[in-house]
């Protein structure tokens, strides 16, 4: 059984596996953190909230990639992008408590575009820098 974890495509799978899961599990806390239902605005055409929610999967899946390639067990991984996700969604609550002449969620919900690309921008950038901690 332990050359069945050692396979290649069994790790592969796997790897990918847990990370699309905790993709879905992320994104729905996403969901109930902010003040707008994401997929009913994003199909509604609201391009502030794609950029938002785009920044946040991008995110999510950049510090998946951090924790698979420096963290050899299936566990390690999902332990890692775990925390590096709470410390994403801490950034999300600082975002939102620094900029106190207007709010993030309202904002991005009317579809303004300028705060959903900064929005989407931050996402991504400590992404890389929750990524590159977490190694």
């Amino acid at each position: 059984m332990n050359s069945f974890w050692e396979n290649e495509i069994v790790k592969i799978a796997a790897n990918f596996s847990v990370a699309v899961l905790c993709m879905v599990v992320f994104l729905a806390i996403f969901e109930l953190v902010t003040k707008y239902k994401n997929w009913d605005e994003i199909k509604n055409g609201n391009v502030a909230v794609a950029m938002a929610t785009g920044g946040k999967i991008f995110g999510i899946a950049n510090i998946f990639r951090y924790a698979i390639n420096h963290h050899e067990s299936l566990l390690s991984v999902i332990g890692w992008g775990v925390y590096g996700f709470i410390l994403l969604l801490v950034a999300y609550f600082i975002y939102e408590f620094l900029t106190p002449k207007f709010n993030i969620d309202e904002e991005i919900s009317k579809d303004n575009r300028a705060v959903g690309l900064i929005s989407m921008i931050i996402s991504i950038g400590l992404s890389f820098v929750i990524g590159e901690s977490i190694r």
